[in-house]
């Protein structure tokens, strides 16, 4: 038995995975994946941080935050995070990571959408990527244990208190239990749902946030999907916001300017959507900023435009569209990352505790991750010795039931590819549960589910092995992200507003009715939406 598991091994995992190491040497990480592929490396753009107090303040910071967050993000939550960004950025500094510096070898900073002032810390447009290598390194350094290519089934749960978790063992197709007095899921949002529409890697399919569903957790905000505006068309590639930051323009073909670049991202997506939705193509425009700025701040942009298009930054116009980028919603929380389900915690961008609202700031998902993720282990690691946790060695009902199941899939007729299926599912999602929402498509997508869902017993397996079978490990994600389709829909319909990222054609203003969470839970097996 462990005394403390996290499941995911990206930004969040890690740095809770180094802080729970601190008060407890039995701390283990378990990843679908392996350590450093984690969406973390994504949030190139930079990570926000009051550092020069001269102009900025940590006060201009949480306003920023708060009406990002449109009237439904907690204060509490925010107000935290933002009066401890500056240490944030000291730990990571402490620990390794290669910030950009500016002539004084300052930590650099740049201005991203949203902000007053130019807080964003980075390093290049690397941000993510050079977070999450050297977290990872640490953890290395401080022998933290890696369960790599193990996919989370579901949690084990007695009496509203966690014992564990199921799992399977993608190597050879087993089912697993793991024993554990805490879990900590840092797992990741549910982007993937977008499939061919995202900015994600394929592995954001919101597995653990469905297993918290079925395990009686609370889910909230999960209408609440950030699309960024610059994805290279096509192929949803992500230009950071970075390009904008460093003074990029967003043109028609005409190389008219049509927006400010730098408001929230939600009325920046929009804005382009609406361009391409009226025929017109958009671009973005850094020819201005010339090669020796591009390479020195957008040298990763430079390579992805080149690498996908053949198109240089310094000479070209680059076809962009926006993507579905960033999930607001996930597992409910409190600030100490503590869910309804006693010693389960979440943390990161499967859960959902008040600090982004309806609407993230660009460059605090970040600071979100590692805040949070210390705050968050701490907590569970305080009471480790003192738990009330009683779990015996035993094969558990979930256990066993989990391992029917998977021996079921094996039997599953295979009369309908469920990769057509999960390809139609995502443009649907981009098309009706995207930038754009009304009521009448909301309810053809819900029934559309319902239909996938009756239907996943012909969507059977064409690759029978047992060794590295994608097949099986795609095949429940794509169960769970049917799970997840329909509650984001039914949260949809049931705000009936425009708030943020959730925009209703058919009730286009905030209203003040909704300025609270949307909750659902699973109730004698139907998902519902119990609070809003």
């Amino acid at each position: 038995m462990i005394e403390i598991l996290i499941v995911g091994s990206g930004g969040a995992g890690l740095t809770a995975a180094l802080e729970a190491k601190k008060y407890c040497d039995d701390v283990v990480v378990l990843s679908k994946t392996t350590p450093t592929s984690s969406q973390t490396c994504q949030a190139q753009g930079g990570i926000n941080a009051v550092i020069n107090s001269t102009d900025d303040s940590v006060q201009k910071h949480i306003e920023d935050t708060l009406i990002s967050a449109h009237n439904i993000g907690n204060k509490e939550t925010i107000e935290y995070m933002c009066k401890n960004s500056f240490d944030t950025i000291k730990w990571l500094d402490d620990i390794g990571v290669p910030f950009s510096r500016d002539e004084n070898n300052n930590i650099a900073q740049r201005k991203l959408g949203g902000a007053k002032h130019p807080r964003a810390c980075y390093s290049s447009d690397y941000t993510g990527l050079k977070i999450l290598h050297t977290l990872y390194d640490n953890c290395l350094k401080n022998d933290i244990k890696f369960i790599n290519e193990h996919m989370l089934l579901n949690f084990i749960v007695e009496g509203e208190e966690i014992k564990g978790i199921t799992c399977l063992d993608i190597q050879n197709s087993q089912v697993k239990q793991i024993l554990a007095k805490k879990v900590i899921v840092a797992s990741g949002g549910y982007a993937g749902i977008y499939n061919q529409y995202n900015t994600n890697s394929t592995a954001t399919t919101g597995d653990a946030i469905s297993a918290a569903l079925r395990a009686g957790c609370e889910i909230s905000n999960m209408e609440y999907v950030q699309f960024h505006p610059t994805a290279l068309k096509d192929s949803c590639i992500l230009i950071s916001e970075s390009a904008r930051g460093e003074g990029g323009y967003l043109v028609t073909k005409d190389e008219t300017r049509f927006v400010d670049e730098l408001q929230a991202r939600d009325v920046v997506a929009r804005a382009i959507y609406k361009k391409i939705e009226s025929g017109d193509e958009v671009f973005l425009d850094l020819r201005h900023l010339g090669k020796e700025k591009i390479m020195e701040c957008m040298p990763q942009e430079y390579d992805l435009a080149f690498q996908f298009m053949q198109l240089k930054l310094d000479e070209d116009l680059i076809p962009i569209t926006p993507a579905a980028h960033y999930t607001m919603g996930g597992i409910k929380t409190d600030i100490d990352g503590k869910t309804n389900i006693k010693n389960l915690y979440a943390v990161g961008e499967c859960s959902s505790n008040g600090v982004h609202g309806a609407n993230r700031l660009g460059g605090n998902s970040l600071l979100e991750i590692i805040t949070f993720g210390k705050l968050v282990a701490k907590n569970a690691t305080s009471d480790t010795n003192s738990s009330t946790n009683n779990i015996t060695n035993i094969e558990y009902d979930r256990f066993l039931k989990d391992k029917e199941l998977i021996e079921d899939i094996f039997t599953f007729e295979n009369k309908i590819n469920f990769y057509n299926k999960k390809e139609s599912l995502g443009e649907l999602f981009y098309k009706d549960v995207g930038l754009f929402r009304e009521e009448k498509s909301l309810e053809t997508v819900l029934e559309t589910i319902k239909d996938l869902n009756s239907e996943i017993k012909l969507m059977g397996l064409s690759d029978k092995s047992k060794i590295y079978n994608t097949n099986l490990k795609e095949f429940i994600e794509f169960k769970n992200m049917i799970e997840l389709s329909q509650t984001i829909v039914l949260s949809a319909l049931h705000r009936s507003e425009s708030r943020g990222a959730h925009y209703r054609i058919d009730f286009q203003n905030e209203d003040d009715n909704f300025s609270k969470d949307t909750i659902v839970k699973l109730v004698e097996d139907k998902i519902m939406v119990v609070s809003i």
